[in-house]
């Protein structure tokens, strides 16, 4: 099972166990982390569950699809190079440790 660290933005970290396949947003949700919102479910119709991810985590990403980047237009914070929503990041043994930063706010 792959593990996700999730960074609060007050500092906390929570890890979890994630399924194989499962989404980074599933797996936050699963575990309670309310500062991922998933409004739509991870359909890809909103930006609520944004996160900033380390440039040494990016290059195990799959790419940035054009929905994703258009979405990306609308976080709640401002974004920076490695914000990328949750739903867009299925997790696999290539990214068990990954960490993902929290944005202060969603909506």
């Amino acid at each position: 099972m792959p593990k996700v660290t999730f960074l609060r933005p007050n500092g906390d970290a929570v890890v979890v166990d994630a399924a194989h396949g499962q989404s980074v947003m599933q797996a936050a949700v699963a575990r309670g982390i309310t500062e991922i919102v998933a409004e739509c479910g991870g359909t890809l119709a909103c930006a609520t569950c944004h996160v900033f991810v380390p440039d040494e985590h990016l290059d195990a990403l799959p790419p940035v699809g054009p929905d994703e980047e258009e979405m990306l237009d609308f976080t709640a914070v401002p974004r920076q190079a490695g914000s990328r929503l949750s739903c867009q990041l299925p997790l696999s043994a290539e990214l068990d440790g990954l960490v993902v930063h929290l944005p202060e706010e969603q909506y």
